[in-house]
């Protein structure tokens, strides 16, 4: 039913493990390669700490948003405030759309590291298998999935550190060029891709509603992007201490080079289930904010009714979760027949880039509108952190579109497709919300009232 409510029962532990596990995808070891590719000596760890410093004046952003409007809408309400709803449903929509389209690629990553381990089993059935165990545990409860998320996420962190030591032991490593970037142009070039490391932490934000206080949800997202900072930094440095760069740059799996390269196929096998299981945080994590977002969004009238459906049993958006799974899986054939991995990645990347950019300018535009409003998370310092978050991600958003103009095409046919949905189809869904509720108002009346009517 419709008018159940979401139970408020996550924890900060839950918080940190879904928006670590948004952003600790199969993708991600691509990433952090091409990240230590741009620079001369063993600096990748700065690179990453700088890029991780950038996405926190966006979480600093998302905070100070939140804590105004904490709603499973999020992002869709932040901007409509700020700007106007038109807009905010049209961006919303159109980031929606693209980071499900991230698991296409995460399917993709996924799918080479099994083959190589496993070849005899196909990768759409491995894909069919998480995607289903995850759907399941999503739509009998959040605090399940949330519980599934934890132990997930916080095994695979402390795999990946773990390896990391191993292969920095096994190689006897020391720091010898820990400042060596190579050039200005390099280092710029490396702390975009950092940057990208992180994108997702946000999408905790949807959880707004489920969360026992909503100061969890800003800690959550800092305290992510903190511990991810130095994994992301310790395991890019262990990477590319233990394997030639050559070989990791020029391969879509090079976590599996590098584990194979220090522990053989123990260690491979063992980075086989680290990545099946940053594709299942990625995807669940994904189902438990996206899901929210389309039940919020139905709950308003822009999406279809059915979307706002309640299990009245476990208290989930259950229609909305089936229907990710759905489109997820659709994707994630689509992508393993072309392999077209790379563009969904470069659009999530500049889709993030937007969005960031957004919020730094929604907190310039609201503090200037409704100054009056308690914000229980005010950035200090005025307007420079969301100066700073407006103008940083704007070039970045800019740098991808320069170098990936598909991308741009892409994006733009998106937008063309969403406009479209808001003008046109969104207004007849609240016309017949209303010729609804005038028709049961019309029902309810008073027997008394319709009998002076009939007299």
């Amino acid at each position: 039913m419709s008018d159940l409510q979401l139970k408020k029962v996550l924890t900060l532990r839950t918080i940190v493990a879904t928006s670590a596990g948004l952003t600790l995808s199969s993708s991600t070891f691509v990433a952090a390669v091409q990240v230590a590719g741009f620079l001369a000596g063993d600096a990748a760890w700065l690179a990453i700490l700088t890029g991780g410093l950038l996405c926190m004046t966006a979480a600093l952003c998302f905070s100070e948003l939140n804590g105004m409007t904490p709603s499973a809408a999020g992002i869709r309400l932040y901007f409509s405030r700020a700007f106007n709803d038109r807009l905010a449903l049209i961006v919303s929509m159109l980031y929606m759309l693209v980071i499900m389209g991230v698991i296409g690629a995460e399917s993709y990553v996924l799918s080479q590291v099994l083959n190589e381990i496993w070849p005899s089993v196909p990768a759409l059935i491995w894909i069919l298998i998480m995607f289903s165990t995850v759907t399941v545990l999503n739509v009998v409860g959040v605090k399940i999935a949330g519980g599934f998320q934890d132990v997930v996420t916080y095994g695979l962190m402390l795999s990946l550190v773990a390896l990391a030591f191993i292969a920095l032991v096994k190689v006897d490593f020391q720091i010898t060029a820990p400042f060596v970037t190579g050039g200005a142009v390099g280092l710029i070039n490396a702390i975009a891709v950092g940057v990208f490391l992180f994108v997702g932490f946000e999408w905790v934000t949807p959880l707004a509603e489920e969360v026992t206080h909503h100061r969890l949800i800003s800690r959550g997202m800092l305290l992510s992007i903190g511990v991810l900072s130095i994994i992301y930094a310790l395991f890019t440095v262990a990477m590319t201490a233990a394997a030639p760069r050559e070989a990791l740059t020029g391969s879509p799996i090079p976590q599996l080079i590098f584990a194979r390269s220090i522990l053989g196929n123990t260690g491979a096998t063992w980075m086989a289930v680290v990545t099946l299981a940053a594709s299942i945080t990625t995807f669940n994590a994904g189902l438990i904010s996206i899901s929210r977002f389309i039940y919020a969004s139905a709950r308003e009238h822009v999406l279809p009714p059915v979307f706002s459906k309640v299990s009245m049993r476990f208290f989930t958006p259950w229609v909305a979760i089936l229907t990710i799974f759905v489109i997820g899986l659709v994707i994630s054939t689509a992508v393993l027949l072309t392999h077209r991995y790379l563009v969904l990645v470069n659009m999530a990347a500049a889709m993030e880039s937007i969005i960031y950019a957004m919020v730094g300018l929604a907190v310039i535009v609201l503090r200037q509108k409704m100054p009056d409003i308690p914000r229980p998370h005010r950035i200090p310092g005025g307007y420079i952190i969301p100066g700073i978050c407006a103008v940083v991600f704007t070039g970045l958003a800019l740098a991808v579109f320069v170098s990936f103009p598909m991308v741009l095409l892409y994006i733009g046919l998106g937008l063309l497709l969403c406009t479209w949905y808001v003008r046109i189809v969104v207004p007849e869904l609240k016309r017949r919300h209303q010729s609804q509720n005038k028709a049961k108002r019309q029902r309810r009346r008073p027997v008394s009232q319709a009998n002076k009517t009939g007299d």
